[in-house]
């Protein structure tokens, strides 16, 4: 009913100002995932969908075993509903960036399934894992590249800088927007472990992206900012509203200590939701730069890995890098704090390079 009543509102204000839409859809995705928050919790531990703690991990995290996971079913459907409840219909930039979110989604419930429910820890392999990211993320960015208007909206941009640094011709887009959303979207599954650690910070850039994208949107503010102008793009900020509203709600029972962990589901959606829309809106520099968290812990794998393979030896006492700190001794709660902090300077950072383009 209270789905209805709100369906009849959005069609009566599709044309109304897109700012009190994205407000509504962040405040549909919030209230859709803390009303449905404890009957979720209550049906994945009623089956028994419970994380599965690694035996070479802190021992600060052995207690955690059994907590339901795969809660982020709920963020995805809280998104998805809000989204197509406050959005145009006509939007193409809001269908792909949503269908890329679900299918990213799909990709992860199939690991934990496999995971969690065969007891297999290898998922569904990282091979067939990388392979179906790599098909969705393609997809999505030559859908992003056919929608576009060529010029502005095609070329590569860095911060501070008006125009852009080269156009982008199909190949080599459809190749960045692979690269960028397949990895934003390994880059948040990989932050996903700790209470808390992943859901702050998407929500932190999801809002700034979606200021972004209404920006970007606007050729009278992009003109303002010197900031590419990209028709349709302002449509997106009810997406990210949705993203920000459906990652708090999440927070509510995801806080330390956890109630439930998103897993896979929906540290892969949402990751890959942060890079479709960084790509419509040519900011994929900022994304790296407000998403500095989840680089650093993408990297600290990638050099431990090398580090190991090339010289015997770690760089970290373990990776990613929030267990580093964890087993130097900081408590769980000083390190999600902390990296929260770290997040909000570096979206502060990255939104003031509008401010600063030549």
């Amino acid at each position: 009913m209270f789905l209805l009543i709100m369906k009849v509102f959005a069609a009566s204000s599709a044309t109304g100002l897109l700012v009190w839409r994205a407000l509504f859809a962040f405040l549909t995705a919030f209230a859709l995932g803390v009303a449905m928050g404890p009957a979720m919790i209550r049906r994945l531990a009623a089956r028994q969908i419970g994380q599965t703690v690694r035996k070479d991990g802190p021992q600060s995290h052995y207690h955690k075993a059994g907590t339901p996971t795969m809660g982020g079913l709920l963020i995805v459907f809280a998104i998805t509903a809000s989204t197509i409840l406050w959005m145009r219909p006509a939007s193409g930039a809001t269908w792909v960036a949503l269908a890329t979110l679900i299918a990213f989604s799909v990709i992860g419930w199939a690991d934990d399934y496999v995971k969690l429910l065969h007891k297999n820890p290898r998922g569904i392999g990282a091979r067939a894992k990388f392979t179906s990211q790599t098909v969705a993320s393609l997809a999505a960015a030559a859908a992003i590249y056919i929608l576009a208007h060529k010029g502005p909206d095609t070329g590569f941009y860095i911060p501070c800088v008006a125009r852009p640094l080269a156009e982008l011709g199909a190949f080599s887009f459809v190749a960045l927007g692979f690269l960028v959303i397949t990895g934003s979207s390994n880059a948040v599954n990989l932050t996903d472990g700790l209470d808390g650690l992943a859901a702050f910070p998407t929500a932190l850039v999801a809002l700034a992206l979606g200021v972004l994208a209404y920006i970007a949107g606007s050729a009278h503010l992009a003109a303002q900012v010197s900031h590419p102008f990209v028709p349709g793009a302002r449509e997106l900020a009810v997406f990210c509203c949705a993203i920000v509203g459906a990652a708090l709600a999440f927070l509510w029972f995801n806080a330390y200590p956890a109630q439930v962990f998103m897993g896979d589901v929906g540290a892969l959606a949402l990751g890959a939701a942060l890079g479709v829309v960084a790509v419509v809106i040519r900011q994929e520099i900022l994304l790296f730069i407000m998403g500095g968290v989840f680089v650093a812990e993408t990297f600290s794998v990638m050099l431990q890995v090398g580090s190991f393979k090339l010289t015997g030896r770690r760089l970290f006492r373990m990776a990613p890098l929030h267990h580093h700190f964890e087993l130097k001794g900081w408590p769980e709660s000083r390190v999600i704090v902390r990296f929260w902090i770290i997040t909000i300077v570096l979206v502060l950072v990255g939104l003031s390079t509008l401010g600063g383009r030549a």
